[in-house]
């Protein structure tokens, strides 16, 4: 149990409350309603799959940082409570399953399963050469409702390409906001992030910017997609959540930058779920 534990610390499985509830507002907009059970089983196998893949991958490639981040030091792979080869066979077996379920939805998941892979295989090494590793990031999460769009209707259309660009805006907003802590060690060790490069006051303000024009995103997709008044209490409670989390943050204090900030933004998926559900079902 203690190893299935460090695994699961590893993956930061309760992360999954950011994208999974994406992944299921994208089925339910595409089947205007509640999917096929079935449906939902192989969306959810085909998340957690990628997402344990990337969560796994990434603190593969990153472990020669993370065992010099005094922040990192009770990370499972830096303790050596999983060992680099356990993560090797998680993270192939994780990728089986993600196109193992990507098989059993639309046909053109599969075909494109390979594509949706690239943004967490490069986002490990983005910091490396560039400041737009955040907005990797948010393209590997903006997958989430469009994958699941794409697993019932097996195609793309406008409202359903903002709804990954609302998500994804929020993800890189808030990778941003988390990168601010690392600015000291990341110019230390030469890598590279949107704080590193603008500064802490600039990067906080272009995490707003991206927040704003992740609440104007849900927004629009709900005229589009001609969502019941309903929906839109979801946007604003998303909206209030972020507002409060910016608020408590600021260029000289991250204080309050911890597990629970970033559990937090769970909020904002689940809510939009939720309300998403109420206003197809009214």
């Amino acid at each position: 149990m203690s190893k299935f534990k460090a695994h699961i610390s590893n993956i930061a499985l309760s992360h999954a409350i950011f994208a999974l509830p994406f992944a299921y507002i994208g089925a339910i907009l595409a089947a205007s309603g509640i999917p096929k059970v079935l449906d939902l089983a192989w969306i959810t196998l085909a998340m957690m799959g990628a997402r344990s893949a990337a969560m796994a991958l990434n603190n593969f490639i990153d472990l020669k940082y993370d065992r010099l981040q005094p922040r990192f030091a009770n990370r499972p792979m830096v303790t050596g409570a999983v060992k680099t080869w356990e993560v090797v066979v998680l993270t192939l077996v994780s990728l089986v399953a993600f196109f193992w379920a990507a098989a059993h939805l639309h046909p053109v998941c599969l075909k494109l399963a390979p594509l949706a892979v690239i943004p967490f295989a490069v986002y490990p090494y983005m910091k490396r050469f560039s400041w737009t590793c955040h907005f990797v990031l948010g393209l590997a999460l903006s997958v989430a409702p469009i994958g699941a769009w794409m697993a019932i209707r097996g195609e793309i259309t406008l409202s359903i390409a903002l709804l990954g660009l609302a998500v994804g805006v929020w993800i890189a907003g808030f990778d941003i906001i988390y990168g601010c802590q690392d600015v000291a060690f990341d110019k230390k060790n030469g890598l590279h992030s949107v704080p590193v490069r603008f500064g802490l006051s600039r990067a906080l303000t272009i995490a707003k910017v991206m927040h704003t024009i992740s609440i104007i995103g849900f927004f629009v997709v709900g005229q589009l997609m001609h969502m019941q008044w309903v929906y839109y209490g979801g946007v604003i409670l998303a909206a209030i959540v972020l507002v409060y989390q910016h608020s408590i943050v600021s260029p000289t204090d991250f204080r309050q930058v911890t597990q629970t900030y970033f559990m937090r933004n769970g909020l904002v998926s689940i809510a939009l779920l939720i309300f998403t559900v109420i206003s197809m079902m009214s």
